[in-house]
């Protein structure tokens, strides 16, 4: 006999886990959910991301649909100055739990288990544990199984290094960055940041901002990466002239390029892409967004290493496949090599919906809480599988400046089947972690007199279509080949 009954059981209390249930408590007011998770609090990988983290974009579009993350203002100082807030951790965590508190569990219709991990199931039997008592419960579920927990994502704490640390090295994390003042008499004389993905570049910048010289960074970077730029990205109502320029400079760019490589290097040139060395032509691609004032930064950064990815580090040294690089005895490293999202998750292919089962993935790339609340949505509004799924076409994870064309044309494709259905039109209009339905809504309704620029996206998208397409398929077959 089941310990719990449930109609939806949600593996994962993180961002894509909570977004789901948030819009499911909307659109299906008769359905009971319950939510496990591993961390004590909800917020998902958030519980264990270093301190200084905060969002890529503005806090907009992130979160839920039901409740604001940011005040709606513009920062007025930082590398973020004039552009809209970017939540930082706590705030994030704090969202996540008064979502919890104060909307999710007083419904009644939410049942949350932290400390608990989700162990399998024999038809509509589910088995969970908690982690701290050892007790096992069976949950009978009614409906269907929710796997929030698609995107594994890791982050340093949780982490194990792929290289040999010699004993005696001094090895940090970025979450103990901000503990270093305990120990005034014991700090490093010079700091290496092992990674070249956004946590890597967060970790510079904290340094930079914290005081450090340049000269006493190095930096290992295996692969450069390319970087969105923050200014194009702002919320659709206060800057929708950005998102305009970035939508027509994907298309006409894609459509005039022979390459990802060609295309990039031209979003490069009309400000929608950034890079840290403009020597150096990044091969990485994955997804994250700066600002320009900390690009300034990051290139004061000179002792850059590009023999590949360290194989050792110990006092002193290190060491790379075929290399040894000298560095200051007394050098804390810093590793910022774990990957937010394992890309080899791109083999696990599989339809948002399977019978009793639904697992979260991307409907577009990179909007990730957006795609959980739409499968939310179309869970609770179409009866067939075969609906849901033609609505939410798995979008490919793409790394690497030579696939990200296929995404781009992927994306594409979703919008454009979206945009043919009445319903999820509706609701695009009405969701505020979609970019730009409710701002366009509204602008519509005011006869805003921006709508005219706004009319030249779709006549520019079809004219560049088929080059859109022709170089989306190219990077296609990369990116299945790899």
């Amino acid at each position: 006999m089941a310990d719990l009954e449930t109609d939806y059981l949600i593996i994962g209390a993180g961002a894509v886990g909570l977004a789901f249930a948030d819009t499911l408590l909307d659109e299906d007011p008769d359905c009971h959910i319950t939510i496990v998770d591993k961390h004590a609090k909800p917020g998902g990988h958030w519980n264990d991301a270093y301190p200084f983290v905060t969002l890529h974009q503005p806090s907009a579009t992130y979160g839920v649909n039901s409740m604001e993350l940011c005040p709606d203002r513009v920062d007025t100082h930082g590398h973020n100055r004039g552009m809209y807030p970017l939540a930082k951790h706590a705030e994030i965590l704090a969202y996540y739990g008064k979502l919890m508190n104060e909307r999710m569990l007083p419904s009644g219709r939410v049942e949350y288990l932290p400390l608990t991990e989700y162990l399998g199931s024999e038809g509509h039997e589910h088995t969970v544990r908690g982690i701290l008592s050892g007790t096992e419960k069976r949950v009978h579920v009614r409906r269907k199984l929710v796997d929030g927990t698609y995107f594994k994502t890791s982050v340093p704490s949780t982490h194990k290094p792929g290289f040999e640390i010699a004993q005696g090295t001094r090895f940090a994390i970025p979450g103990d960055l901000p503990g270093l003042w305990k120990d005034p008499a014991n700090l490093p004389e010079h700091y290496v940041v092992l990674g070249g993905g956004k946590t890597a570049m967060d970790t510079a910048v904290w340094l930079l901002e914290s005081g450090v010289a340049p000269e006493r960074i190095g930096w290992v970077r295996p692969r450069d990466s390319w970087i969105f730029n923050r200014k194009l990205l702002q919320p659709a109502h206060a800057a929708i002239e950005g998102l305009i320029e970035f939508q027509l400079a994907l298309v006409e760019c894609a459509a005039a390029s022979d390459s990802g490589d060609e295309m990039l290097l031209k979003l490069e040139e009309r400000g929608v892409f950034l890079r840290i060395d403009p020597e150096v032509a990044p091969k990485m691609m994955h997804y994250a967004v700066i600002s320009e004032g900390e690009i300034a930064m990051l290139r004061q950064i000179k002792q850059v290493y590009r023999q590949g990815r360290a194989t050792r580090i110990e006092p002193g040294a290190i060491h790379f496949a075929d290399a040894r690089v000298d560095v200051p005895h007394n050098t804390l490293f810093v590793d910022c090599t774990a990957t937010a999202v394992p890309f080899e998750a791109r083999e696990d292919k599989r339809p948002f919906f399977e019978g009793d089962r639904i697992t979260l993935q991307l409907v577009q790339t990179p909007f990730v809480p957006y795609s959980a609340a739409l499968a939310a949505f179309l869970e609770a509004n179409f009866d067939t599988d075969e609906e849901k799924n033609a609505l939410s076409t798995p979008a490919p994870l793409t790394d690497s400046s030579d696939t990200y064309p296929y995404a781009v044309m992927m994306n594409l494709f979703s919008v454009a089947t979206q945009s043919q259905n009445e319903k999820v039109n509706a609701f695009n209009a009405r969701s505020r972690l979609h970019p730009t339905g409710p701002a366009v809504a509204k602008m519509m309704a005011q006869g805003d007199p921006r709508l005219a620029a706004l009319a030249k996206v779709g006549p520019t998208i079809e004219a560049n279509m088929p080059g859109v397409i022709k170089l989306g398929m190219a990077a296609k077959a990369i990116h299945e080949g790899a």
